[in-house]
């Protein structure tokens, strides 16, 4: 746990960058907000860790003598208890109302709420009636008739066994992460579930050697078609694809795999539904939200919390608390921090000066949830991860609180497959090397990101993956490897390049989305009405990845061997020595440790003796080449070769090696 902190604590955010002393009092007043909001939350009790517990009083908790359902709804008349067991008897079984508006019931008998009993309740407030699910219900099921959702009694008599006690995440290693959602994991036209993926798809990420998964849609959602972002039940694991012991499975195999398990967790916004969600649980548009217009996302449809609400700091404090110690969660990446830290959710922002930071348009409550988020994670698992999703680049988003720092671990560098978009969409002569070394390589010191070529974000209908951007209808007629064809041959090649100058360069974690490490075809598209509910492009069809007489095949073996060349030689994160940068010839060279990089992204000259300077007496070896037969390449790169460094004709003070660099290859060359 952090320390509590004087507010006239000197700030190491602004040593680290003093391009932000002109804003020392809006960092000094993060403090401050951060300091008197955590006084004022914990009270006499000694740490968030002890105060996250709503999830421990509020829901239902079965005794020895019976069960005790509460609930928080302060605008509320009355409350009544209704489900399977009394009939849905409306007026039988009140709540009485505790102080600060606190609901209770107790019911007699250790069998009066039996398992998997449907549950709901009756809520009366300012002259409305309503059935709600209860807030902290840990399970909701729909009804297959009327498709109507409702609150499920998940008491099974006997628990689930964990066998995980020894696992921990090894926070020295990057984070590898195979971004994953469970529904549309499988080959099959239908939703996939959590066993289906804990069986099939645990396998594939072991033997790809990505070590951690960040699994998509768990919390509950009414709509599948929400890709999990609309929450409906925040303490609900999403039965869309099975029950919570088959989730708790599929996590506790994983770690017996060795890999770490973090939660896409959804606290940015809420479903605006009121029949399945939370929001006018009492009856009110505030007890959770902003009242009126400033409660509004309007571009995703949805609610916004009032993270200056103690009850509500409380309840999304206590749900990460309860997702770890339930399900044993080894970390989170935050959706939507850039719409929640800034007022206008940072929608047409260009965030070219510091300015765009610090101003009336930062929402400093949503600052101060991040930092106790952040801060509780660390207290209750200190090997955990934590990523923010901020296309921003807050300053200080990855430093620790005590710096002056959000408090996160790492950012998703999602100025990274923007750049690789719209380098797609010039002439391959036009390619800017320059640019592209200082994308992938520059960042905010000490502050870590996860570098990416492609997230769900480029695989969703309206937008398109990386390799379909440049193959298209191509991908359909000649990804067999016995079809020649110009489009394709160029989208294998740069495919491969861009992945393995994207993990290289310098970033201290990786991500890929499933399916995309061999390019699978096509965009996903959600069963929705305007596809007649069709899954056929909500699926990942893995047997071509499998086929070996396809390209697909070739793909997923390189991204295998990069994924375990990075891992295995400890590449990640380390700064590279940039050797070479050739506009004109396409040309990127770089070291890290005793290894180094040549990238030719040239679409038509290959260059016989390329001359690289390496400033020392070496010999270098080829080791991993994009051009190998093996991942779908020609060949032209060998492996016998020993590069011995010597005078170069270009400038004779240089000592270097002279190379054969074929058009759109990259090479990595071993010091021996």
């Amino acid at each position: 746990m952090t320390n509590a902190l004087n507010p006239q604590t000197k700030l190491k955010i602004l040593e680290l960058d003093p391009w932000l002393e002109p804003y020392r009092y809006d960092l000094e007043e993060r403090m401050r907000r951060y300091y008197c909001v955590k006084k004022a939350l914990l009270g006499e009790v000694q740490s968030l860790k002890d105060f996250a517990n709503g999830h421990h009083y509020f829901g239902f908790h079965q005794t020895e003598d019976g069960w005790y359902y509460r609930e928080w709804a302060p605008a509320a008349d009355a409350l009544f208890l209704i489900g399977d067991f009394n009939g849905w008897n409306r007026e039988s079984h009140p709540l009485t109302r505790k102080a600060n508006g606190v609901w209770e019931i107790f019911l007699p008998g250790k069998n009066t709420l039996p398992h998997k009993s449907l549950v709901k309740v009756h809520v009366k407030s300012q002259g409305r009636e309503f059935d709600r699910i209860p807030l902290y219900i840990r399970r909701v099921v729909q009804d297959p008739e009327n498709h109507n959702f409702n609150g499920q009694i998940w008491a099974p008599e006997k628990p689930f066994e964990w066998t995980d006690s020894d696992f921990r995440v090894d926070v020295t290693k990057p984070p590898l992460i195979y971004e994953t959602h469970i529904g549309m994991a499988q080959e099959k036209c239908g939703i996939g579930t959590y066993k289906e993926f804990e069986e099939n798809i645990l396998p594939r990420v072991k033997e790809l050697g990505y070590n951690t998964i960040q699994i998509m849609a768990i919390m509950e959602h009414a709509y599948y078609g929400s890709f999990g972002y609309h929450v409906t039940n925040f303490f609900a694991a999403s039965s869309w694809f099975g029950t919570p012991e088959d989730l708790k499975s599929l996590i506790n195999k994983a770690h017996e795999m060795g890999i770490a398990v973090l939660m896409d967790l959804v606290h940015s916004h809420a479903a605006k539904n009121t029949a399945e969600g939370i929001n006018e649980f009492d009856g009110t548009d505030y007890q959770f939200f902003h009242s009126g217009g400033l409660g509004n996302h309007d571009v995703w449809d949805s609610k916004l919390f009032n993270y200056g609400k103690h009850e509500v700091m409380h309840f999304l404090l206590s749900n990460i608390k309860f997702w770890i110690e339930e399900y044993h969660f080894d970390g989170f990446r935050f959706d939507g921090v850039t719409s929640m830290i800034y007022h206008d959710h940072g929608l047409g922002t260009a965030f070219d000066h510091y300015n765009k930071y610090f101003s009336m348009n930062t929402h400093v409550e949503a600052v101060t949830y991040l930092q106790l988020a952040n801060e509780l994670i660390k207290d209750i698992k200190p090997n955990s991860i934590t990523i923010a999703e901020d296309m921003s680049g807050m300053p200080g988003m990855c430093l620790p609180i005590e710096y002056g720092g959000i408090g996160f671990d790492y950012r998703l560098a999602m100025g990274m497959p923007d750049f690789w978009v719209n380098t797609l969409k010039r002439n391959d002569h036009d390619w800017d090397m320059q640019a592209l070394y200082h994308e992938l390589s520059t960042c905010r010191y000490m502050e870590k990101r996860i570098a990416y070529v492609e997230s769900h974000d480029q695989a969703l209908v309206g937008d398109k993956t990386f390799i379909f951007r440049m193959a298209d209808k191509e991908m359909y007629w000649h990804m067999n490897k016995g079809s020649q064809n110009l489009e394709i041959e160029r989208a294998v090649a740069l495919h491969k390049m861009a992945r393995l100058i994207t993990i290289s360069l310098g970033a201290e974690g990786y991500l890929n989305f499933m399916g995309n490490e061999f390019g699978h075809p096509e965009w996903i598209d959600f069963p929705r009405e305007g596809n007649n509910w069709s899954f056929k492009h909500c699926r990942r069809m893995w047997s071509l990845a499998d086929s070996d007489y396809l390209r697909y095949y070739d793909l997923n073996q390189f991204d295998k061997a990069m994924i375990h060349f990075m891992s295995d030689e400890g590449l990640m994160g380390c700064t590279p020595q940039c050797l070479w940068i050739d506009q004109d010839r396409k040309l990127i060279a770089y070291r890290k440790k005793d290894f180094i990089f040549i990238f030719n992204f040239h679409p038509t000259q290959s260059y016989p003796d390329f001359e690289i300077p390496i400033h020392q007496d070496a010999k270098f070896k080829v080791v991993l080449d994009t051009d190998d037969p093996k991942f779908g390449g020609h060949g032209r790169i060998s492996h016998d070769v020993i590069y011995e460094t010597h005078r170069l004709k270009m400038n004779n003070d240089f000592n270097g090696i002279t190379i054969y660099s074929p058009t759109r290859t990259a090479m990595v060359l071993k010091k021996v």
